[in-house]
């Protein structure tokens, strides 16, 4: 009898993925192993120590930059998330109609155009406000930020609602309630783990963002990952290794909590 062709075995498939595993994978470890040398240069194992990570904490540069990507990230995912469920109420509560279609491609316009062009964009736009009115805060940084993780925010929310039953809201509206009450007593209840991962996944795409964040940022207003950028220039050494493995630690603390909350049902 003949070989029948099996998609669950595909010859080569796994050394493939294990190849592109090891290149995308072995860098970091690399990095972490090398945050922990008590050497001076990155090219040579001086032996383990945590002295980096203590220079690192005792960076006031790195403090400043730090605090400022968290002030940035949690306001930018507050307002991107309230933004999102607005949207996502908007296209999911209703019968399709004429233009719907194009409404999806404007909110998730920022993931199909390449970052670099929305950071031109921004940092052209914004340039005119600033010579308008004088300002150069943060304000700036923020709304990029706010515009930028819209998407990220929308596509769990939009997921939750689409798989939400809608029989307790059809009840509800039966027994006389307000689209209000209806909203706040059944549908945000039922919402509130789609909510909270997109918060946490606009949260850590804003803290890692570097593109936008360049473009848009004044003096001074350096975040974690731009000040990195611009140590490296300088050169590696032990103690960006030491913040690179605290970061990633954390943006993998945040992926994982919104990995398990996304897969929350009920």
């Amino acid at each position: 009898m003949a070989n029948r062709f099996s998609i669950k075995h595909q010859p080569g498939f796994t050394t493939i993925a294990a190849t592109c595993f090891i290149v995308l994978y072995l860098p970091i470890v690399v990095l972490v192993i090398y945050a922990f040398n008590a050497a001076t240069s990155t090219s040579e194992w001086g032996g383990f120590s945590f002295k980096w990570f203590q220079s690192a904490w005792q960076n006031t540069q790195v403090i400043d930059a730090t605090l400022r990507s968290f002030q940035i990230g949690a306001i930018a995912a507050m307002f991107s998330t309230i933004f999102a469920t607005m949207a996502a109420l908007a296209t999911t509560r209703t019968a399709p109609y004429p233009g719907l279609t194009f409404k999806y491609a404007a909110i998730n316009q920022p993931l199909m155009v390449p970052e670099i062009v929305t950071g031109v964009a921004l940092l052209i736009f914004f340039s005119r406000i600033k010579i308008f009115t004088g300002y150069s805060g943060l304000g700036y940084l923020i709304a990029a930020h706010t515009a930028f993780c819209i998407p990220f925010a929308y596509l769990p929310i939009r997921a939750r609602l689409e798989n939400m039953d809608l029989t307790l809201e059809r009840a509800a509206a039966d027994l006389y309630a307000t689209p209000w009450r209806t909203f706040r007593r059944i549908t945000l209840p039922l919402l509130w783990p789609g909510i909270l991962a997109g918060l946490m996944l606009a949260f850590v795409i804003s803290l890692d963002d570097v593109v936008i964040t360049e473009f848009v940022k004044s003096g001074g207003q350096d975040t974690l990952p731009t000040y990195m950028l611009g140590q490296i220039r300088r050169g590696i050494t032990p103690e960006i290794n030491a913040i690179s493995t605290v970061f990633l630690l954390l943006s993998v603390a945040i992926v994982t909590l919104f990995f398990f909350i996304s897969r929350k049902r009920d």
